[in-house]
């Protein structure tokens, strides 16, 4: 089976519309799966329960943030090399990215197995809750390398043009482990009540057997990225690309890292005006985690397109997946948010109870700050594309300085003039300005002449074949750049 070439060739407008939606689809899959499970543990095992799986997966929110860096770095490289049509040179990126992966992944389940207890204690979680939360995650940090590895191989089928065969094993991942989840905590004939813990050992069957389905899949259908037993040499670790991971990837993990700092900031104001405001922004965050994820599944999936685009340096290509992702981003986005402003009321109280007075101040809220997350998926478009020729620090400086720094500083200086007005227009504002900055770096900045390293080496034949007027200034604009 050979890696797609939809991407470098044909209808963009049609290519990353169908690239993005499994990816989307995905997102909302992972986040339905997660409200579930959260369902059947705060319903049936109690609020101690609840609390210790909240505890635990916000560790592991980091960690696999962390992972999401690196995997996207991984989606670039390999992205990079198929549109430049050297697949040995994709290959080594596997190998050596498989191998990186897997014994990162098994140094961290072994120490946070035995750091588990210490973590939670460290975190201040209730003591009720300490000895739930420790057998739930350590289960989960057992479960952590075939998760760590699954992010591994859907990044690398992303970068080979393929977001669909991912989306499918996702939804056999998700099918198991909504199924297994009351299996394993209330027990069934020979399959003993497990607690809390069963709801982890859904999570690690369902992800154990969709990665060995999926590698199965993958070899039974011939992927050209396949390692067969003559290549079993490229898992050797190349230093040069597991330093392209490091090095590139960690700014990338770091946005999620300051996104998720950013919002424990602006909680701790929202907390200033009780229970129900905090109630609100509570229900407010539920469905804009909803809006964003088209932001989110959009900025993936211009990352992979544009990087096989940089590969087979087709910079108009590049070009037009910035300005067809900000218009695909202007009708999802937008749609999500004119859908929330026509049933928000009756969306934000799926989270409140019945009758709550922080309904009103959820709908109030939310007519400000939906309007947010069009600006958001601007600029998570715009970077998408700068980073998949490498450009990934000025990105996250931009990122920090609007929406961690100005956002609760804005915040914090008029809180006590508006109150809790100026934490919902702190969004929007920030927002505007993080969207405004975005497209400046993308017009003006010098990201067409960064670099993925270990180089691209493009094969004379093809690079003949594929250099335009465009392709030449850049090569130009990036010799003098090393020069420099």
């Amino acid at each position: 089976m050979q890696p797609s070439r939809t991407l470098i060739e044909g209808s963009l407008s049609r290519g990353l519309i169908l690239f993005a939606l499994p990816i989307l689809c995905g997102n909302v899959l992972q986040t339905v799966n997660g409200s579930i499970n959260s369902v059947w543990v705060g319903q049936f095992l109690g609020e101690a329960s609840l609390a210790a799986t909240s505890n635990a997966n916000t560790v592991m929110f980091l960690l696999l943030g962390g992972v999401f860096g690196l995997s996207m770095a991984a989606t670039i490289l390999v992205g990079q090399n198929i549109g430049a049509g050297n697949l040995q040179e994709a290959k080594r990126v596997v190998g050596t990215s498989a191998t990186f992966f897997a014994a990162l992944s098994a140094v961290m389940a072994a120490a946070g197995w035995l750091l588990s207890e210490r973590l939670l204690a460290a975190m201040s979680t209730p003591a009720a809750s300490i000895p739930l939360a420790t057998a739930y995650m350590r289960v989960i940090f057992l479960a952590l390398p075939f998760m760590y590895m699954y992010a591994f191989v859907m990044a690398v089928l992303r970068g080979a043009g393929d977001s669909k065969t991912p989306f499918y094993f996702l939804v056999l991942s998700v099918a198991l482990d909504i199924a297994l989840n009351p299996l394993f905590i209330f027990g069934l004939g020979p399959v003993p009540r497990l607690g809390i813990a069963g709801s982890a050992l859904a999570t690690f069957v369902a992800q154990a057997v969709s990665l060995v389905a999926l590698i199965a899949s993958l070899y039974r259908r011939k992927h050209v990225l396949c390692l067969h037993r003559d290549e079993l040499g490229l898992l050797r670790i190349d230093g040069a690309i597991v330093a392209t991971l490091i090095r590139k990837g960690i700014p990338m993990g770091l946005q999620i890292f300051v996104i998720s700092l950013s919002s424990v900031l602006m909680l701790s104001l929202v907390n200033r005006f009780g229970v129900n405001t905090t109630a609100a922004f509570g229900a407010g965050w539920q469905v804009w985690n909803y809006i964003q994820m088209s932001a989110f599944a959009l900025g993936m999936a211009v990352s992979a397109v544009a990087a096989q685009n940089v590969g087979a340096q087709k910079w108009d290509r590049v070009a037009a997946t910035a300005r067809i992702g900000v218009l695909y981003n202007f009708l999802l986005t937008g749609s999500l948010i004119l859908l929330v402003e026509i049933f928000g009321r009756s969306a934000l109280a799926l989270f409140l109870p019945v009758g709550s007075p922080a309904l009103p101040l959820a709908v109030h809220a939310n007519r400000i700050v939906a309007v947010t997350f069009v600006f958001f998926g601007v600029s998570t478009v715009l970077f998408g594309v700068v980073r998949a020729t490498g450009a990934v620090v000025v990105p996250l400086l931009i990122l920090t300085l609007t929406v961690l720094v100005t956002r609760f500083s804005v915040a914090y200086v008029f809180v006590d003039r508006w109150h809790s007005d100026a934490i919902w227009w702190s969004f929007p504002l920030t927002g505007a300005a993080l969207a405004a900055c975005a497209l400046i770096y993308y017009k003006f900045g010098g990201w067409r002449t960064a670099r993925m390293a270990p180089a691209v080496p493009i094969p004379l034949a093809l690079n003949a074949q594929r250099r335009t007027p465009q392709a030449a200034t850049h090569e130009r604009a990036s010799q003098g750049a090393r020069r420099q």
